[in-house]
């Protein structure tokens, strides 16, 4: 059998980079910290100044406190638009490491700033004590782009 996994071309790499640099949320997934099950969770999510994935997270949220004890996460990043099958839509499944930035941290403020100038609402408590920007680093994807169209990324694609 034919591999459905097409060779990574400009237009590839170009989408995925569109829905990275597009995103607004994500479906995050990582290890349940009490039984190494896997969990997901929506999360807020911008493209920082390097565009990488960034979000903000609280550390009471469950799933901050499982990429505090485990990093390596996954981001489902794209979104159906309008009518028609939601599986013909391209979506992006990335690979990640989670690097927390906390207040007083060097990248902090040009961090925060990327991130309120395409969340802004965040300002009511992007201060608290108990919120970290979080870095989401690409170890790989896997790009669907729509029926037909899959592809295979490593880190250097995404970056």
């Amino acid at each position: 059998m034919k591999s459905p996994i097409r060779p990574t071309d400009d237009d590839a790499l170009t989408l995925a980079r569109d829905l990275m640099a597009g995103a607004r949320f994500a479906a995050l997934a990582y290890m349940d910290m009490a039984d190494s099950s896997p969990m997901v969770s929506r999360v807020a999510l911008v493209p920082g100044p390097d565009g990488l994935p960034l979000s903000l997270m609280s550390d009471l949220s469950h799933h901050s406190a499982a990429l505090q004890h485990n990093p390596v996460c996954s981001l489902l990043i794209g979104e159906p638009k309008g009518k028609g099958d939601p599986l013909m839509h391209p979506r992006l499944s990335l690979r990640a490491e989670a690097q927390f930035i906390r207040h007083g941290e060097p990248e902090h403020a040009a961090l925060a700033k990327a991130f309120l100038s395409k969340q802004p609402k965040a300002k009511l408590y992007i201060g608290f004590a108990d919120f970290a920007l979080v870095r989401f680093t690409p170890l790989g994807a896997h790009l669907n782009g729509g029926f037909g169209k899959a592809y295979v990324l490593n880190a250097d694609d995404l970056s």
